[in-house]
């Protein structure tokens, strides 16, 4: 199975390149995780469901095929880290690649939504995007960590 990262976002500050860098590079083998950012919609006007479907079609340009699509959204479920690893665990079991994606400023378009099989959320927080990116990419070498027992995770 392989884990994407769909990121809306192309110039984040470089401490956040490096945090979420090195969750992904700690990911196994077994769980491999590829950031793919997206390039954000100039805002020069438009209104912010033009912008949103415009990022829409640049993320599924990018969607892996037949991928697992499970979208970030404020509105979506909340779950502990545990819940998280039980997610990741059946996911690697049924081996389907999933593709995580977080949106731009704006979130996603509803049709991405909709199409999306599971909608979670990181936190009822608005959380700068930077950040978003980094704790879900730290959340998912958390989850891998306790499903192999590895000391990084402790309860």
């Amino acid at each position: 199975m392989k884990l994407t990262l769909l990121s809306v976002g192309d110039k984040l500050p470089a401490w956040a390149d490096t945090a979420a860098a090195e969750y992904l590079k700690r990911m196994p083998r077994e769980a491999r995780m590829e950031l793919v950012e997206i390039k954000p919609e100039k805002r020069a006007g438009q209104s912010a469901d033009s912008i949103k479907a415009i990022e829409a079609a640049r993320i599924l340009d990018k969607l892996p095929p037949g991928a697992r699509l499970v979208a970030l959204d404020e509105h979506g479920r909340e779950v502990s880290t545990r819940d998280l690893a039980d997610l990741l665990a059946r996911w690697m079991a049924d081996g389907r690649d999933v593709a995580l994606v977080i949106g731009g400023a704006d979130g996603l378009a509803a049709n991405l939504l909709e199409r999306a099989e599971l909608k979670l959320a990181l936190s009822r927080l608005t959380l700068p995007h930077a950040l978003a990116r980094v704790l879900l990419a730290e959340q998912m070498y958390r989850a891998i960590s306790l499903l192999n027992n590895h000391p990084y995770h402790r309860e």
